[in-house]
């Protein structure tokens, strides 16, 4: 770590972005703005984090995007610098967090990408809110409870509760929260919101099949969700149905990317994933199929 609190040769967020707080839903949502000029300031893109992180999950990810396009970051509910509230942590509210920070920003229509629990925010923020939504990425996130490997699902349900969260004080994420949450002394009750989050079932393929926009999917081909359930995923949104045709007029709307050599703690960090994630939001927005 340097002195401003960046990672080495990553762009320090507390010198480009404008920071603040916005009173929606009943919490103070804190949110990174990381202005542009030009035609990347059109359609914003919102990066949504992964569970017990904050928007520090994406210092190695802004260098190829800041200054290009505009960039939004924003920690959830109970994450990082926004102090939780007295409701259950659910993806269906935190998706709605989302709709009211782009209506307090008056922003119109946005791109979403969001990392694993992230992930399942933007898109259900696509599912609920389609008109906000131009493109979206989703990251290390599977459509349906069953996504995740077995052993992943009952590994978080024993770990993330009220009782373990002296023990979780001794992980990286705790040392992030007790430096910037609003209330460190909350880690008891988060811990355990989360574990409730978790431990939920769901299904929403029959949702998915009828997503509109663009969507992009990305797993490593060592994560906690299953590639199969990945190229299952691929196929709601019409994917993998037919060669691509000499023309290219056989290639879906959406995209699958599967890194190699990458687990769902890591992906964030390949070298891979940002030239493909840019290329996907620059290109022109597809026609109707």
């Amino acid at each position: 770590m340097n002195s401003n609190g960046s990672k080495d040769g990553n762009v320090s967020k507390n010198d480009v972005a404008q920071t603040g707080y916005a009173a929606v839903n009943g919490m103070k949502l804190y949110y990174e703005n990381h202005p542009c000029d030009g035609q990347g300031a059109e359609t914003p893109l919102i990066l949504l984090h992964g569970g017990l992180c904050s928007t520090d999950d994406f210092n190695e990810i802004l260098p190829a995007i800041v200054g290009k396009r505009r960039v939004i970051a924003m920690d959830m509910q109970g994450h990082g610098r926004t102090a939780d509230i007295d409701r259950p942590m659910r993806v269906e509210t935190m998706a709605d967090d989302v709709a009211a920070l782009m209506k307090h920003l008056a922003i119109e229509k946005a791109d979403l990408l969001g990392y694993s629990l992230g992930g399942s925010v933007a898109l259900r923020v696509a599912i609920q809110h389609p008109n906000l939504v131009r493109k979206f990425i989703v990251i290390s996130a599977p459509f349906g409870s069953e996504g995740w490997y077995p052993e992943i699902g009952a590994a978080l349900a024993q770990m993330m509760n009220a009782e373990s969260a002296e023990a979780l004080k001794q992980s990286p994420p705790y040392e992030v929260y007790a430096r910037v949450a609003p209330r460190p002394e909350d880690w008891p009750v988060f811990i355990g919101k989360l574990g409730d989050l978790v431990r939920q079932t769901y299904d929403w393929s029959t949702e998915v099949s009828a997503i509109k926009a663009p969507t992009m999917l990305v797993f490593g081909d060592a994560d906690s969700v299953s590639p199969a359930h990945a190229a299952q995923f691929f196929g709601l949104l019409g994917g993998g149905k037919k060669d691509g045709g000499w023309d290219g007029s056989g290639i879906p709307n959406s995209r699958l990317a599967i890194v190699p050599g990458m687990t769902h703690y890591n992906m964030l960090s390949s070298p891979l994933l940002m030239p493909a994630v840019v290329a996907f939001l620059d290109a022109p927005m597809p026609a109707s199929k």
